[in-house]
């Protein structure tokens, strides 16, 4: 796999809220051209994108604001986690409450409650930028 993308409204918030998970801004870049248009399917397209990776550069996040044309918005809004089709992306962390807690001054949002797997992991649902759902597991022991 490349890399995952995620459409999101707000391309500087969404990229203050993946820095702060750990993730380093690869690139940024506008995008458009009749072959965009053939990818996408539709006429006129004209993104901005900016290409994030992890430390460790094996995982890629591509987070794409479209210009044109006009964002559609998913029903519900705030899908649950049993919605059909990419329902989260997972990171791991060294510290799951402070990472909830840096990631809630960037409007992250718990779905439910962080939990423990037993003694093997510390987990929670986390929405972020564009109500993606953001897994956090914390390996214990």
């Amino acid at each position: 796999m490349d890399h995952v993308s995620v459409v999101v409204d707000d391309l500087p918030a969404a990229i203050a809220f993946f820095t702060e998970l750990g993730m380093e801004v690869e690139g940024e870049m506008p995008v458009e051209g009749a072959w965009v248009d053939r990818v996408n399917g539709m006429d006129g397209v004209r993104v901005d994108i900016a290409m994030m990776r992890t430390p460790d550069g094996h995982g890629k996040l591509e987070l794409t604001r479209f210009r044109a044309p006009a964002l559609v918005a998913a029903e519900p809004v705030d899908a649950p986690p049993n919605t059909l089709g990419l329902r989260s992306v997972m990171f791991a962390v060294d510290d799951v409450d402070d990472t909830v807690a840096r990631l809630r001054a960037h409007g992250g949002e718990l779905i439910g409650e962080v939990a423990d797997y037993g003694d093997v992991y510390r987990l929670c649902y986390l929405r972020g930028p564009a109500g993606v759902i953001v897994a956090l597991a914390e390996q214990l022991g």
